[in-house]
């Protein structure tokens, strides 16, 4: 009787092991997870996202953590190690030079198809020594908007905005022609400065151009005598030295033009106004000046390697981080102008196109290494508010003042262009 009862105990303890096996899902078999990093805005939105479809990467799950600032972001950043840290990084590209040193970050090749989707400045943006560190997700720029209860068509030159200007200054009580209004008299005007014929640096082929000087004194003097100043050499109101009161007198339509930056576009939409936003008109038309339109990015760390599942990590950049789908779905929620090309016509609101747009015909990125200024020179962040101020407030001889910041300019690209 013992044995029978033995035996039955065995047989039993079999089929209970077979239907286990049977149900037991083999350890290669459950989804990898790819750690994803993002701050307290960017965090939430990207889960909600990925919540809604969560298979941009066939076998793994992703998971994202979101930090409660962009501060308290880039400090685990900082911290993170093999243990701790993530597989993708959603921050600014300011950060890719130190990641690159340090080793956090981890280079990456697109193909060629996904590369088409962006402007070669978007991966200057993410790129140190040549090599690319992560995939542009949206721009932070500047464009120029215009009163069409003012102006009923874009203008195709400075001149004709000038000549606008003119005409209407006292009939319609106009306060100026072109301010601004989101980003400054020195990151914000950078537009105004190269419309005139100078820039703080010229890109060519995703590079910087250094063949030449950024600003010839004598065209941009020419050009600011031709129309920012009236015969007696003073500041005929087009363009006013300081940003002060800009935002409040375009709102009240005293100012048919303004720049503003695509972090405030729904102000402007709330008061009715339209998001015909463009790059400022050169001075010959069919050109432009130049806006910084610099992006954030998705970058790939180094402890993905170290986890295992950097290719999947690589999957979920090219899949969704740079595709049309996966930015249009994410800027449906994050509301910013897409760097991915296929996004900017597809996102819900004009304000992100029309921003998207602008950037993709005129921006350039915002070198920090070349900006901030050198031993012996000054920064371009001084440099061009006081430009203004000298020329348009203190009446000084525009050429004289050009020559002298393109001086100081030509310093700090020589020493900037070591550090890329």
């Amino acid at each position: 009787m013992q044995k029978k009862l033995l035996a039955k105990s065995v047989a039993a303890s079999l089929v209970l092991a077979l239907v286990a096996g049977l149900n037991t899902v083999p350890a290669q078999a459950v989804d990898k997870e790819l750690v994803v990093w993002a701050d307290e805005n960017r965090g939430p939105n990207l889960t909600k996202v990925f919540a809604a479809k969560g298979d941009w990467v066939s076998g793994y799950k992703i998971t994202v953590r979101s930090f409660s600032s962009f501060d308290a972001l880039k400090e685990a950043v900082d911290k993170a190690t093999d243990l701790t840290g993530p597989d993708i990084i959603v921050g600014a590209n300011d950060w890719v030079p130190t990641g690159a040193k340090n080793g956090k970050l981890a280079p990456i090749t697109l193909p060629a198809s996904v590369r088409a989707r962006f402007t070669p400045n978007n991966f200057f943006d993410l790129s140190y020594k040549g090599k690319l560190y992560g995939v542009p997700l949206d721009i932070n720029n500047v464009a120029m908007v215009y009163n069409e209860e003012l102006v009923r068509n874009a203008p195709k030159t400075l001149g004709e905005m000038v000549n606008y200007y003119k005409a209407n200054k006292t009939k319609k009580n106009l306060a100026a022609g072109l301010c601004i209004a989101g980003g400054g008299t020195s990151w914000g005007a950078h537009s105004v400065l190269s419309a005139l014929g100078g820039s703080a640096y010229r890109m060519k082929n995703g590079a910087v151009d250094t063949s030449k000087p950024p600003i010839n004194p004598a065209e941009l003097a020419k050009n600011i005598k031709t129309y920012l100043l009236d015969a007696n050499g003073k500041s005929n109101g087009f363009f006013p030295a300081t940003d002060t009161g800009c935002k409040d007198n375009y709102l009240a339509g005293k100012v048919p033009f303004a720049i503003i930056g695509n972090w405030e576009w729904l102000d402007y939409m709330d008061k009715g106004f339209q998001m015909n936003l463009m790059p400022v008109p050169g001075v010959r038309a069919g050109t432009f000046g130049t806006m910084f339109g610099s992006v954030s990015g998705a970058m790939l760390t180094s402890y993905a390697k170290k986890r295992g599942v950097e290719a999947g990590a690589k999957d979920l950049l090219t899949n969704f981080f740079a595709s049309t789908a996966g930015a249009t779905a994410y800027q449906a929620i994050e509301l910013r102008p897409p760097a991915e090309k296929g996004a900017q016509s597809k996102v819900e609101f004009t304000a992100q196109q029309n921003f998207g747009k602008a950037a993709s015909r005129a921006g350039i990125p915002q070198i920090g290494a070349i900006l901030n200024g050198t031993t012996g020179s000054k920064s371009y962040w001084d440099l061009l508010p006081a430009f203004w101020t000298a020329v348009l407030v203190n009446g000084r001889d525009p050429q004289t003042e050009a020559r002298k910041m393109n001086e100081f300019f030509v310093k700090n690209i020589a020493a900037g262009v070591k550090d890329l």
